[in-house]
């Protein structure tokens, strides 16, 4: 029976393509940190995507047809005269509500 060295041994191991050495401790943390900055970049270009128009929030409050063009297309039509247009106009531009007509 042949005895070999441990050197020997390590020697005559088949090579499997991953030897490079110590560089490959310093190539996988690169790789990951990369990998992380690529992901940081794409969520945060899809957030200024989306923010673009505003945010997200203030698209459901304005939600539904909006009165200032309803009561210029009933005044074009002819449903209503200058005077109840401007009338109407200036009670949707003011920031309180009319009081209701007790009469």
């Amino acid at each position: 029976m042949h005895t070999h060295t441990l050197a020997q041994v390590a020697a005559h191991m088949p090579h499997d393509g991953w030897g490079g050495g110590p560089g490959w401790f310093i190539v996988f943390p690169i790789l990951w940190f990369l990998l992380a900055v690529a992901i940081v970049f794409l969520v945060a270009r899809g957030a200024r995507r989306r923010f673009r128009n505003g945010p997200p929030w203030a698209h459901h409050a304005t939600a539904g047809p909006n009165p200032v063009a309803i009561l210029g297309e009933r005044y074009a039509r002819g449903e209503i005269d200058e005077t109840e247009y401007r009338s109407r106009l200036d009670v949707l531009r003011s920031s309180t509500p009319p009081a209701a007509d007790a009469g």
